[in-house]
């Protein structure tokens, strides 16, 4: 599972789908107890928001705006909360870190967007986030962690 922090108009076309499918999975765990997926360090930003279920609709409805934008048809009605007028921080150096990973992929699969993109010096985030100074978050694994 990848929640990623950075706008989802960064992502291919295979990877907003994935993000879609993955960010309604997590809206589900947060809602009710399952068996997979509980603890998943991702999910730490938004359990520990005080608002997780409008914290998480926030953050799907990102990623459903850019859908309209591509012409997709995600449905709306999926993403359940309607008030979703809450921030997640998020640190500039998890942006960054988000971003080179995925640079690193679009470089394997798609060589266009990865042209694109690699000039981008302004990183920018999921509109759930609120944008703070910092390191990579702590609850993401890198190969040091």
């Amino acid at each position: 599972m990848r929640l990623w922090s950075i706008h989802p108009k960064y992502l291919d076309a295979a990877g907003l789908v994935a993000l879609w499918r993955e960010s309604l999975l997590a809206q589900k765990i947060l809602r009710e107890p399952t068996k997979g997926y509980r603890n998943h360090p991702q999910l730490r930003r938004f359990r520990m928001h005080p608002c997780p279920q409008r914290a998480m609709a926030g953050y799907l409805k990102g990623i459903w705006q850019e859908s309209r934008r591509r012409g997709y048809n995600f449905d709306e009605k999926k993403i359940g909360v309607k008030d979703t007028a809450v921030k997640v921080p998020v640190t500039r150096g998890q942006l960054r870190y988000e971003f080179d990973w995925l640079l690193d992929k679009l470089k394997k699969r798609d060589g266009d967007r990865y042209n694109k993109l690699r000039s981008v010096k302004r990183i920018e985030s999921n509109s759930a986030f609120e944008i703070i100074e910092g390191g990579i978050e702590e609850w993401e694994k890198t190969e040091l962690g």
